[in-house]
């Protein structure tokens, strides 16, 4: 009897109190449905050299009982640089500048940042404060958002919920 698992994983056939597993490549072949793999392609599909094949087909590995092992690549791939943005330099006064508190929507944010705006009209009343909440969640970008406060503001104070 045996256990249809799914494609590409291993299968457990139970015959009279015996387990034994089949590999996807055994149960294929067990089938008559053996495909076989063109390993060229599927490097350069993943944007990899197929010279990476040479070395691994010239020296067959073999593990401690003389068995052929497993060699497999690494799924994460190999990650992109990272670019670096530096901070935005810092004012050297808040007199009379326009600083913008941007919400992001999250449930509290906006009696945040309305804490933030009485702050300044009590303790800094030439700032300027302008409260905007964003489009979307905190990922998303707002284009016309952030292009009036480059126009406009001087500084941002944005409240990003967890």
């Amino acid at each position: 009897m045996s256990d249809q698992g799914l494609p590409g994983r291993a299968e457990a056939v139970y015959d009279a109190g015996r387990v034994e597993i089949l590999t996807l490549a055994e149960q294929e072949e067990e089938r008559g449905t053996f495909m076989k793999i063109n390993r060229r392609k599927i490097l350069a599909m993943l944007g990899m050299s197929p010279a990476l094949l040479t070395e691994a087909q010239s020296k067959p590995a073999k593990g401690a009982a003389g068995a052929p092992t497993i060699e497999a690549l690494n799924p994460r791939g190999i990650p992109p640089p990272i670019t670096l943005v530096p901070m935005a330099p810092r004012l050297s006064s808040l007199d009379g500048k326009t600083i913008y508190l941007v919400s992001d929507g999250f449930p509290g944010a906006d009696a945040f940042l309305n804490q933030i705006k009485v702050w300044f009209s009590k303790n800094m009343p030439s700032v300027i404060t302008e409260f905007r909440l964003k489009a979307g969640g905190f990922a998303d970008d707002d284009p016309k958002l952030f292009a009036e406060i480059k126009a406009k503001g001087n500084a941002v104070i944005m409240a990003i919920g967890h």
